[in-house]
């Protein structure tokens, strides 16, 4: 498959989505090094997905390495999960690198974060259980926060992808609705198992989106509507000027600021400190997040 644009000319900036999305640890750590293993990996027979499920491995092995009592073991864990953030960052940059992409590539990409996390509730229940004496009903708290982190994820993925949705000037970008996801998943056959799967899961995904952003809706099927062939730019900039001041806020739900919490649950040894904070707090701010942004689509489609 043909690059985008010759290796030789490839800048760091090119192997990004946009400038706009990333936080300031993504732009100056994680980015950075991804881009570098990227641009040597670019040379080589491997692509992005056999770099996600290599992330996978890093990922659900750092967490594993979380159960024991033992800091030094613990910290070890956190290195290896760093690591898969990384390599994180090395499949979607060696995708915008080289040009190759795959329809499941995205999916995949965030399942591999999904399982890290699992796996990182199912431990830190464990020793809960094992070593705090608490009981079974540690589980119902894991299952609440999973959730919690499950649809605080989804909601973020959303809102930035339509940034970038609207950077493209509405073209050709991975941003979809429901009825197209549907469509598509309708389209496969049985013959591809994983990708029906896959698809029907991110159905349900984007179904469960949508329902939260009313608003957003509206206000995007109004844009298509008038501008069936791309954004016009004064369009785009009255989106983007409103959009760029609720990145702040929506960068507290990355895994920058949850493996921050990950790593003073893990110093601090106080395991149920990471399920209040995903609780408590993650959750009252996506509802401020979903408001402050269903009031921009309300106000913009007016």
């Amino acid at each position: 498959m043909e690059t985008n644009k010759p290796k030789s000319t490839i800048t760091f900036k090119d192997s990004l989505k946009s400038w706009d999305t990333e936080n300031y640890l993504d732009r100056f750590f994680y980015r950075p090094v991804g881009f570098k293993i990227a641009m040597l990996l670019s040379k080589t027979p491997i692509v992005p997905n056999t770099v996600t499920v290599i992330s996978i491995f890093f990922g659900v092995g750092g967490c594993l390495l979380f159960y024991p009592d033992n800091l030094l073991i613990n910290m070890v864990g956190f290195a290896l999960l760093v690591m898969a953030n990384i390599l994180d960052c090395v499949d979607g940059q060696l995708s915008r690198i080289t040009g190759i992409k795959s329809e499941i590539g995205r999916i995949l990409d965030g399942f591999s974060g999904d399982l890290w996390f699992l796996t990182f509730y199912i431990v830190i229940s464990l020793r809960l259980i094992n070593f705090e004496g608490w009981g079974w009903w540690t589980f119902l708290i894991a299952l609440l926060s999973g959730f919690s982190h499950f649809t605080q994820a989804g909601m973020i993925d959303h809102y930035k992808t339509l940034h970038l949705h609207f950077l493209k000037n509405g073209k050709n970008s991975e941003f979809e609705n429901s009825k197209s996801i549907q469509a598509h998943s309708r389209s496969l056959t049985w013959k591809q198992p994983v990708a029906k799967i896959f698809f029907r899961l991110y159905y349900i995904y984007t179904l469960n989106q949508e329902f939260k952003t009313p608003q957003l809706r509206k206000y995007m099927e109004s844009m298509d509507s008038r501008y069936p062939d791309g954004y016009p730019d004064n369009q785009v900039a009255a989106f983007r000027s409103r959009s760029l001041k609720l990145m702040p806020l929506l960068d507290f739900f990355t895994f920058n600021s949850r493996s921050m919490v990950m790593l003073v649950t893990l110093i601090l040894n106080l395991e149920w400190l990471y399920f209040a904070v995903e609780i408590l707090v993650f959750n009252p701010l996506l509802i401020i997040a979903i408001i402050k942004h269903e009031k921009m689509c309300k106000e913009l489609n007016q």
